[in-house]
C-alpha cells in the first residue's frame, strides 16, 4: 500500500491508501491544482505489520516493537 503526502505551506495533507504508486501519481496530478505551485510531495510505501516484524526479527532484538 502507498500513501501520498503533500506539504502546502504549514499544512500537511495525507491521501490514500493506494494499491500502487501509479494510482497515487494519478491522484497527485488532480490534487496539485488545489495546492501551491511549489508544494513538495512524496509517495510513501506502507509496510504491513508482518513485514515490519519480519525485518525486526532479523536484527536480533530481544523484545518486539509495538506497531
Amino acid at each position: 500500500m502507498y500513501l501520498l503526502t503533500i506539504r502546502d505551506g504549514l499544512q500537511t495533507r495525507h491521501f490514500g491508501p493506494y494499491a500502487s504508486p501509479r494510482e497515487a501519481a494519478d491522484d497527485l496530478d488532480k490534487l496539485q491544482a488545489s495546492c501551491g505551485e511549489k508544494a513538495p510531495w512524496q509517495i510513501h510505501r506502507l509496510a504491513s505489520p508482518a513485514e515490519l516484524q519480519a525485518s525486526l526479527a532479523g536484527r536480533g532484538d530481544p523484545e518486539p516493537v509495538a506497531v
